[in-house]
C-alpha cells in the first residue's frame, strides 16, 4: 500500500466563546492616489472654464453677429493668436440655431458664466476691425462691445505644467515601488525589494489555532512528548528554577499522512502563543543570500513575539547534509541557508522562549549538526497507528458522517492494517461519497468495504474491455496467489480476491489480512516470497507460458531476496553482515568487493529459484483446488474468505489473525517499534502493475 497521501490539515477555527470585536475597514492608500490624480485633471478645467464651442468667423458673422444675438466679446491672447469668447444674449439662446449648446450658462469659478462660442484671429486690432466692418451702419449703442483681458491661466504656465508633471511622475514612481516592495498593492511584481523578508504565516490572538490535543487521535506517545513542550512555554520557571534549560527544538519524524502537521497545530492551540508556520521551501530562492536573510528576519520577528513557536514543515528542503552530491562550482545557497539556521538556533539565549518545531519524513538526509542537542534536542517519532490507534482515528472521522448502526470502528480498524491517519480520513470520505452516489440515507459497512478497495486497489474499471483469454490468465494468476497464501503456514491469509480491473493497469486485485508485527523470521519471509511467486507459477503450470502480469511480484521478490542476503544477514554463505546504507553514503563506492557482489548475486538467484521450485511443488499438489478456484473466479469475479473455505476447506493452521483477536474482544498485541524492523517498502508493497495484487500490510 502506498503511503503518498499528505497529512490531514484541519481548518483553523476561531474560538466560538471569544468575543470578536468588529474590525474597522483598513485604509487603502490607493484611494488617496486616485483622488490626487483626479484633482490634477479636473481642477484646471474647472478653474479655467470650459472655453466654449470652437467656430469659424463666417458662422460668427452670419449666424450671430448680423442677427444681433451677441451680447459681448472677450478677447485674450494665447501664443501667437488672439481668441475671442462669444457670449450670446439670454433671450437669443432660445432660438433653434443654438440647440447645439450643451451648456447655456454654467457658473465659472473665474467669475460670470462660461462663453458659448470661441473663435480665433490674428491680432486684437484685426478682430476689432473685422467686427466693426461687419456692424457698419449700426448706431454705436447697438454695436457689440469688445474687451481685452489677460486670460492667461496659472495652469497654462510652463512652470506650473512642469511641476504637475514632476508630481505625477513622482506619484507613479511611489506607486510602482510600493507594489514591487509588497506594500499596499501586492500583485505579480511584489516582493522584489522585500524578497529577503520571511514568508512565515503568523497565527496570534486575532487568528488563534483552535486545534487541541483532543482533536489528535492515535498518537498517544507523541502527544505525551509534545505536551511537555507546551508546558515549557506555559510554566518556564518550573524548569528553570531547578537549573534546567528549555529545549530549543523538537523534530517530528514520521511517514506521510501520520499527522505531523496536525500535532504541530495542536501544540500551537494548547500553548496559546504566537505561532509562525512556514515550509522549508519558503527559504529557497533563485537569488543569492535570500535564504539566509529570510532566516534572520524570521528569528528577529520571533524574538519580538516571544514566547512563541516556529514550525518549519518539510525541513529537509534546506536541512540536507552538507558536502554531499555537490557539483564542482555549484551553487551552495542551500548550505548558506542551513548555516544561518544553525547559527540562529544555537545563537539566542536559552530563556528567550522560542521553541522550534520541524517536521520531515526523511530524517536520514538531514545534516548531523542540525540534529545535535542544543538545536533539535529531541526527536519525536510519529509512527503509523496500531489497531487501537486506528480505532480512535476512525471514531474522529466518523463523527460528521451519517452512518448506519452496523458500522463498527473496531472492525474497520482491524481491516485496515498499515493505514495512516490521512488514509483513514480518505476511506471515510470515499465511503460517504459512494453512499451518496447510491442515494442512501446512511453509510453502511458495504460502502466502507468499497471505499477500502478503492483506496488500496484504485477505481473499479467496469467498462474495461478484456479478452476472454486475458481474463482467464488473470483468474489463474490470482488463484495461484490465493492457493499459496492459503496453504503456507506463515503467509498472510487472503480475505478477498477479484478479477475486476482496478486502477490504471491492474487487471486483478487480492487483499490479505496480515498480523500486526514488527519482526519477521526467515520462514515468514520465504513464505511471503512464495505467495508473491504463486501467480507466475500458476501461469507456467496451466498455460505452459508466462506473461508480463508478474512484474510487481518479481520486483517485490527481488527486493526481499536482496534484503535477506545483504541487509539482514539471513544467508549462511554471505554471513552475518549487513550492507544497509540509509544515509546513501555508498552510492558510488560499494562497501564490499566485486567477489562479494558476485556472491550476493548468486545467492539471491539461488534463493529465488528455490522459492520458485517450492511454490511449483505446492501448486501441483493443490492443482484441483487451483482449477476450482480459477473457475469460480471466472464465474463470480469476486471471492471472499467464505468462498475459499467452501472450495479449499478450512485453512490447515489454527493461528488466528489479529483481526479475529481484536474484533472478538481479545487483547491485541501492541509491541514496541523496533528501529531495526524490516523496512515497510519490503513488507508493504503496492499493487501489481498488471494484476493488481495489493496486500493490506
Amino acid at each position: 500500500m502506498k503511503d503518498n497521501r499528505s497529512d490531514k490539515k484541519p481548518s483553523i477555527r476561531r474560538n466560538p466563546n471569544k468575543k470578536i470585536s468588529p474590525k474597522t475597514p483598513k485604509f487603502n492608500i490607493m484611494w488617496l492616489y486616485a483622488v490626487v490624480v483626479l484633482a490634477l485633471l479636473v481642477v484646471p478645467v474647472v478653474l479655467g472654464g470650459s472655453g466654449g464651442k470652437l467656430i469659424n468667423w463666417q458662422r460668427f458673422e452670419g449666424k450671430m453677429l448680423k442677427q444681433h444675438d451677441v451680447d459681448h466679446l472677450v478677447a485674450y491672447k494665447s501664443g501667437d493668436l488672439v481668441f475671442a469668447e462669444v457670449y450670446i444674449k439670454k433671450d437669443s439662446l432660445k432660438k433653434p440655431e443654438y440647440n447645439d449648446l450643451q451648456d447655456k450658462g454654467t457658473f465659472n469659478f473665474s467669475g460670470g458664466t462660461n462663453p458659448q462660442y470661441i473663435f480665433s484671429d490674428a491680432s486684437f486690432e484685426s478682430l476689432k476691425k473685422s467686427v466693426n466692418d461687419a456692424e457698419a451702419g449700426l448706431p454705436d449703442n447697438q454695436k457689440t462691445s469688445i474687451s481685452f483681458e489677460p486670460h492667461e491661466s496659472i495652469w497654462s504656465s510652463w512652470l506650473v505644467q512642469t511641476v504637475i508633471m514632476v508630481v505625477l511622475f513622482a506619484g507613479m514612481w511611489v506607486f510602482i515601488m510600493r507594489r514591487m516592495s509588497g506594500g499596499s498593492g501586492g500583485g505579480p511584481g511584489g516582493q522584489i525589494f522585500n524578497i529577503g523578508k520571511s514568508k512565515a504565516t503568523l497565527f496570534d490572538k486575532e487568528a488563534q489555532v483552535s486545534v487541541t490535543f483532543n482533536d489528535v487521535a492515535g498518537l498517544e506517545e507523541a502527544k505525551y512528548e509534545v505536551m511537555e513542550i507546551v508546558d515549557f512555554l506555559k510554566n518556564p520557571k518550573k524548569y528553570t528554577n531547578l537549573g534546567g534549560k528549555i529545549p530549543k527544538g523538537a523534530l517530528l519524524v514520521g511517514s506521510p499522512g501520520t499527522g505531523k502537521t496536525l500535532l504541530a497545530k495542536a501544540v500551537a492551540g494548547e500553548a496559546q502563543v504566537p505561532f509562525f508556520s512556514l515550509s522549508g521551501s519558503d527559504f529557497v530562492e533563485m537569488f543569492v543570500g535570500v535564504g539566509a536573510s529570510r532566516v534572520r528576519d524570521l528569528f528577529r520577528q520571533a524574538k519580538d513575539k516571544a514566547p512563541c513557536i516556529i514550525f518549519i514543515d518539510e525541513i529537509d528542503a534546506i536541512g540536507r547534509a552538507r558536502g554531499k552530491n555537490n557539483m564542482v562550482g555549484g551553487n551552495d545557497e542551500r548550505e548558506n541557508t542551513l548555516n544561518q539556521l544553525l547559527v540562529e538556533m544555537d545563537g539566542f539565549g536559552t530563556d528567550s522562549g522560542i521553541i522550534i518545531l520541524a517536521a520531515t519524513n526523511r530524517p536520514d538526509v538531514l545534516d548531523s549538526a542540525l540534529l545535535r542537542p542544543g538545536r533539535f534536542d529531541r526527536q519525536i517519532s510519529i509512527d503509523k497507528p496500531d489497531l487501537i490507534g486506528r480505532e480512535q482515528i476512525f471514531k474522529v472521522h466518523l463523527g460528521p458522517v451519517k452512518t448506519s448502526p452496523e458500522v463498527d470502528a473496531k472492525k474497520l480498524s482491524a481491516q485496515t492494517p498499515g493505514f495512516a491517519g490521512a488514509e483513514i480520513a480518505n476511506v471515510c470520505n470515499e465511503a460517504a461519497l459512494i453512499a451518496a452516489r447510491k442515494d442512501k440515507e446512511a453509510v453502511d459497512m458495504q460502502d466502507f468495504q468499497d471505499a477500502i478497495d478503492r483506496v488500496i486497489g484504485g477505481l473499479e474499471k467496469k467498462n474495461k474491455i478484456i479478452s476472454p483469454e486475458e481474463k482467464r490468465i488473470v483468474a489463474y494468476h490470482e488463484a495461484g496467489h490465493a492457493i499459496a497464501g492459503w496453504f503456507l503456514e506463515h503467509a498472510d491469509p487472503l480475505v478477498k480476491v477479484s478479477i475486476v480491473p482496478r486502477g490504471v493497469a491492474a487487471l486483478g486485485y487480492a487483499q490479505y489480512l496480515p498480523k500486526e508485527q514488527f519482526l519477521y523470521t526467515t520462514e515468514q519471509l520465504l513464505d511471503e516470497m512464495s505467495v508473491s511467486m504463486g501467480g507466475r507459477v500458476a501461469e507456467d503450470i496451466v498455460f505452459g507460458k508466462i506473461s508480463t502480469g508478474a512484474l510487481s511480484d518479481l520486483e517485490r521478490i527481488t527486493k526481499l531476496a536482496y534484503a535477506m542476503t545483504k541487509i539482514y544477514g539471513m544467508n549462511s554463505n554471505v554471513g552475518n553482515v549487513s550492507f544497509y546504507d540509509p544515509q546513501g553514503e555508498y552510492q558510488f563506492n560499494k562497501p564490499y568487493s566485486d567477489t562479494t557482489a558476485e556472491m550476493i548475486d548468486n545467492e539471491v538467484r539461488k534463493l529465488v529459484d528455490s522459492v520458485y521450485i517450492t511454490t511449483k511443488e505446492l501448486l501441483n499438489a493443490k492443482r484441483e483446488g487451483l482449477e476450482k478456484l480459477a473457475a469460480k473466479l471466472l464465474e463470480k469475479e469476486v471471492l471472499f474468505q467464505s468462498d475459499l473455505e467452501e472450495i479449499l476447506g478450512k485453512r490447515p493452521f489454527d493461528e488466528r489473525t489479529t483481526y479475529d483477536k481484536f474484533v472478538n474482544g481479545e487483547a491485541a498485541l501492541n509491541p514496541g517499534v523496533d528501529n531495526n524492523a524490516i523496512p515497510e517498502s519490503l513488507t508493504n508493497p503496492a499493487k501489481d502493475n498488471i494484476n493488481g495484487d495489493a496486500p493490506v500490510a
